[in-house]
């Protein structure tokens, strides 16, 4: 977790918003869940835009440097889930 959280840190939260991926906030458990989870929500300003920020963030030298690097000694990453999810009206968050 400190490997995938100092890439985080370190790496992926500015290429995030280098190729227009706002960060909205990252979490991890402190009380039920696993210990080995990072959650974090990102905004795009539309489906289009996930697309193409998603697509350019991939293909960033630097973040498969950053990512290569991180992972010399083996994977970060186990798993990993996405999902799409819109505010309600009475969400304060939008």
């Amino acid at each position: 977790m400190a490997a995938l959280q100092s890439r985080f840190r370190d790496h992926t939260v500015g290429l995030f918003e280098k190729h227009g991926i706002k960060n909205i906030g990252y979490w991890t458990n402190t009380v039920g869940g696993r210990s080995d989870e990072l959650w974090y929500i990102l905004a795009y300003d539309d489906y289009a835009a996930r697309a193409a920020s998603w697509a350019a963030f991939g293909a960033d030298p630097e973040w498969q440097k950053a990512r290569a690097e991180s992972e010399k000694d083996g994977p970060l990453v186990h798993h990993m889930e996405n999902r799409i999810m819109n505010p309600t009206d009475f969400s304060p968050l939008r």
